[in-house]
């Protein structure tokens, strides 16, 4: 605890912590951290040269010019870690952590694009949820922060309890529970216990758990707790009305309506999640609707884009099961002169792989889009009737570029791995 302490007082002096030199900035703490490919110790003099105050290593460096501003450690990881953990509790400021099996992203942006509107936050940048991400976050805040918006990605039980041991939130939500990683979690009723750890946490530690109240799983899992809850039919703390999702998803509360810039069914539950805590907080509903109508999503995920007579709705972030039959079905209800889907195979799928990759072709060939593709290994090996498949992205590209689309609306989904986004410049 003693250096744990000298290192916090060297990090309040500096101007943050770098695990990359590469982004190094003149007085930040650069921590080593080790990987598959990778050592960061081997770094640590080139940081001392280029400006860091002091770096954090657990191997022995040499030659070693000035020793007083290398500090070995036993593990660099669990350091950083542990420094974020007491780091927060210096801060003492509410957390909210964010987990879930889909949108959980879209929704942190959109609690905190509406707590800013009245706090001073600091959130997850990108998608940095992981046993890395969350302590940088961490220690990205400081004494003039105001409210902390923790976003937790896990894909193996035990991690999200990991995380909670760090961030220590004082309140949670999970946006669902579906069938996302499934090989690391062990299956669906995995995915449900490890999501879950961010609710055991909060009701162990007596804080607050925000929950869809249409959602019977959250009903359940959040029992013996405080609850803040959202719903569109159940009495709820927050009362929301989903009106209407072509493409942008709009929606009622008791006093509001939002024109959000989000499409797709599923997003209406990011939204009401999004207004049920910025009500918690005391944000004003004028403030909350101007900042959902005023966010627009980013990094290939459901973003609408043009490109000559043809709406494009890139989704190219992220894939699963779940995920792949919402953005489905939200397509079919799309008004719209012709519509086609380009897929690419859902990756961390494990042994139900082959399975999960039919059921999603058996659900888009019940459904009548003038054109479907789907690329890669696996969904290359399933039965396909009306669906077009290719094994890998030169196949689907070379048929592509021989195609003319106009007047379409058209879905492109994949895992992030598949890079489908390239379709953009082809079409």
């Amino acid at each position: 605890m003693k250096e744990l302490n000298h290192i916090h007082q060297l990090f309040l002096e500096s101007t943050g912590i770098c695990t990359d030199t590469r982004k190094l900035e003149k007085r930040n703490i650069y921590i080593a951290l080790k990987g598959e490919n990778f050592n960061g110790n081997n770094f640590a003099l080139k940081a001392l040269k280029n400006g860091a105050s002091h770096v954090i290593v657990d191997d022995d460096i040499t030659p070693t010019p000035e020793e007083s501003r290398i500090i070995k450690v036993k593990n660099t990881l669990s350091t950083l870690q542990n420094l974020a953990a007491y780091h927060r509790k210096y801060l003492n400021i509410p957390i909210i952590s964010i987990t879930g099996s889909n949108g959980k992203t879209t929704t942190k942006e959109l609690i905190n694009v509406v707590l800013t509107e009245k706090y001073k936050t600091v959130c997850t940048q990108g998608n940095l949820n992981n046993h890395i991400g969350v302590p940088l976050t961490l220690l990205a805040m400081n004494k003039q922060t105001e409210l902390g918006v923790v976003e937790m990605g896990a894909n193996h039980q035990g991690e999200i309890k990991k995380l909670c041991e760090i961030a220590q939130p004082d309140y949670g939500y999970i946006t669902n529970f579906g069938k996302a990683h499934l090989e690391g979690f062990g299956g669906f009723e995995g995915v449900i216990k490890g999501k879950s750890e961010l609710y055991q946490y909060l009701i162990k530690h007596q804080k607050t758990i925000f929950i869809n109240a249409d959602d019977e799983i959250q009903v359940e899992k959040s029992k013996g707790c405080e609850i803040v809850s959202f719903s569109e039919g159940k009495h709820a703390s927050q009362q929301i009305t989903f009106l209407k999702a072509d493409p942008f998803v709009k929606i009622s509360t008791e006093d509001n309506e939002i024109n959000s810039q989000l499409i797709g069914t599923y997003n209406a539950k990011n939204i009401a999640a999004a207004i049920c805590i910025g009500k918690h907080f005391h944000v004003s509903s004028e403030a909350i609707k101007n900042a959902i109508e005023e966010y627009t999503p980013n990094n290939n995920r459901s973003q609408i884009i043009t490109k000559n007579t043809n709406n494009i709705i890139l989704d190219a972030y992220n894939a699963n099961p779940t995920s792949m039959k919402a953005a489905l079905e939200n397509l079919e209800k799309l008004e719209a002169e012709q519509k086609m889907v380009i897929l690419g195979d859902m990756f961390e799928v494990g042994d139900t792989s082959a399975q999960e990759h039919q059921e999603v072709i058996n659900e888009l060939e019940k459904l009548n889009f003038k054109n479907m593709y789907v690329c890669g290994k696996a969904f290359y090996h399933c039965n396909t009737k009306k669906t077009r498949k290719f094994e890998d992205f030169n196949a689907l590209k070379t048929q592509l570029e021989t195609e003319n689309f106009e007047n379409t609306t058209i879905l492109i989904k994949g895992s992030r791995g598949m890079a489908l986004e390239r379709i953009v410049g082809i079409l």
